[in-house]
C-alpha cells in the first residue's frame, strides 16, 4: 500500500465532497437550535453515540454541515483508533491478505486499510450520499413495544431512513454508501481483493457492522436507565 496516496485520497474525499453542498444547506444551525448531537453521547461511557436520537428527543434537521461533522466524529474520536486496531489485528491472523505479509508491516497496512474502510464509510454514508439524496443519517430509537419488535425495527433500519424532511425512504445512504464504499476501497487493496465478490463481501460486511450497531444503539436507552437506576 501506498501511504501517501491514502492519505491524500481521503483528504480529496473529504474537500470535494465538503464543496459539494449547497451555500444555504452548508449555513450553521441557528443559536437557538439545539445541537445535532451532544458531545458526551456515548454507550457505556465509550464508544461513540452522536448519530443516534433518543425516543421523544427533538431535534431540527441536519444541515450539510453537520452531517460532516457527524461523520468526522464518528471516524476520529479516541475510541476509534483502539477499535480499528482490533479490527486490523483480526485481520492480521486471519491473514486476509496474505501479500501483505506478516509481523508489524502487515499489521500497520491492515491498520492503513481498515482505518480507510472506516473513514471512507463513514463519509460516504453519512455526509455524501445523505446530503444528495436528501435523507437523514441518524439513527431514531423506537423506544416502543416487545423486545423483538424493536429489535426487527433496528434490523431494517439499513434498509429503511428519514428523509431530510422526514417520511420514510429506502436507505440509499446506507447501501449506496457502503457499496460505494467498498468500490473506492479497491485503490488501495491488493490487486488480488479487487473483485467484484471481494468487493461485495466488504460492503455486506460493513452493511452488517452497521446493522448490530443499530441493534446496540435501540437497547442502550434501556441499559443506561438500568445502570443508573433511573
Amino acid at each position: 500500500m501506498r501511504r501517501p496516496r491514502l492519505v491524500t485520497f481521503l483528504i480529496v474525499i473529504f474537500v470535494c465532497a465538503g464543496g459539494s453542498a449547497s451555500a444555504q444547506d452548508a449555513q450553521p444551525p441557528s443559536a437557538d437550535a439545539q445541537p445535532a448531537a451532544p458531545h458526551d453521547k456515548r454507550i457505556f461511557g465509550v464508544l461513540p453515540n452522536y448519530a443516534t436520537v433518543d425516543k421523544d428527543e427533538q431535534l431540527p434537521p441536519l444541515t450539510t454541515r453537520q452531517r460532516f461533522r457527524l461523520a468526522e466524529l464518528n471516524s476520529f474520536d479516541p475510541f476509534v483508533y483502539p477499535f480499528v486496531g482490533v479490527t486490523a489485528g483480526v485481520a492480521d491472523v486471519r491473514r486476509q491478505e496474505p501479500t501483505w505479509g506478516g509481523g508489524m508491516k502487515g499489521y500497520s497496512r491492515h491498520y492503513a486499510a481498515a482505518f480507510a474502510d472506516n473513514t471512507i464509510g463513514n463519509v460516504l454514508t453519512t455526509a455524501v450520499v445523505p446530503t444528495l439524496a436528501h435523507q437523514d443519517p441518524r439513527y431514531y430509537v423506537l423506544g416502543d413495544g416487545g423486545a423483538w419488535h424493536r429489535a426487527g425495527y433496528a434490523a431494517t433500519r439499513t434498509v429503511i431512513t428519514r428523509g431530510a424532511a422526514g417520511g420514510r425512504q429506502f436507505n440509499v445512504s446506507e447501501l449506496g454508501g457502503n457499496t460505494a464504499a467498498a468500490a473506492l476501497s479497491n485503490v488501495y487493496y491488493p490487486s488480488d481483493a479487487r473483485s467484484i465478490p471481494d468487493t461485495l463481501q466488504r460492503a455486506a460486511m460493513q452493511v452488517m457492522w452497521d446493522a448490530a450497531a443499530n441493534e446496540l444503539k435501540e437497547f442502550w436507552p434501556d441499559v443506561r436507565r438500568i445502570w443508573h437506576h433511573d
